[in-house]
């Protein structure tokens, strides 16, 4: 169901960008502002509040769609992929995994991203792609991205699975990467973890029915600094 959306983005001092746009994962910002939503629907009335960063101001009215699995509470997230045994892979064990028992690494971040360096053999399935729309909502978030000097800003690809189901069997056995790889290990600082990409990625793969999901850890900045095999496609 489509909700009527109203933003407005106003200044404040803390966190960061990550949750209205989470292809940007482990990004702190010193300075921030924060991003209020009002969604209207027939049923009755929401409203989230989220922290971005600071000194923007903009009023807008936009139509956005109902809030989508990749967009889910990172709580929910967790605790699906924990029921469904989800497993973290060092990054030499993954290079040994792919090699020696045919898994698959699947790289989720941008086509650019991945055309400048990824481990040989690896799939490339954009989680996240530039923004296409040019629809009121769509806009604002141009704004917001530009607010902060990114001038490519990214949505949810809607059709992840899809590619992947095309190339992939529901059985494979899959290590997802993206930049920085997320945990689900509690820490003082982060009792439940931290999100990413691979971890999204991983959560649309098992409520979609693939049984061997695995995400590697440290993601793929952890490869390119243990020297691990890595191509160029540029």
């Amino acid at each position: 169901m489509a909700a009527f959306t109203s933003i407005a983005l106003h200044y404040t001092s803390t966190p960061s960008l990550q949750h209205l746009v989470p292809s940007l994962e482990g990004t702190q910002y010193h300075n921030s502002c924060w991003l209020r939503v009002r969604s209207h629907k027939s049923i009755g009335q929401r409203l989230h509040s989220h922290n971005i960063t600071r000194g923007l101001k903009i009023q807008s009215a936009a139509t956005k769609e109902a809030k989508s699995p990749a967009e889910e509470e990172w709580k929910v997230k967790r605790e699906k992929l924990l029921e469904k045994r989800v497993r973290s892979v060092e990054a030499k064990e993954a290079l040994r995994l792919q090699k020696e028992n045919n898994f698959v690494i699947l790289d989720v971040r941008p086509e650019a991203e991945f055309k400048e360096a990824h481990p040989p053999d690896a799939i490339n399935v954009q989680i996240y792609r530039l923004i296409k729309e040019w629809t009121a909502w769509d806009i604002a978030r141009r704004a917001a991205f530009a607010f902060f000097g990114i001038f490519a800003g990214t949505e949810e690809n809607p059709e992840f699975i899809k590619i992947v189901e095309s190339k992939l069997d529901k059985s494979a056995k899959i290590i997802v990467a993206c930049s920085s790889g997320g945990t689900m290990k509690p820490s003082q600082n982060l009792p439940e973890g931290q999100q990413s990409r691979s971890l999204i990625a991983a959560y649309l793969l098992v409520l979609n029915g693939f049984t061997n999901v695995f995400y590697l850890e440290g993601g793929l900045s952890a490869w390119f600094k243990e020297g691990l095999p890595t191509v160029s496609e540029e």
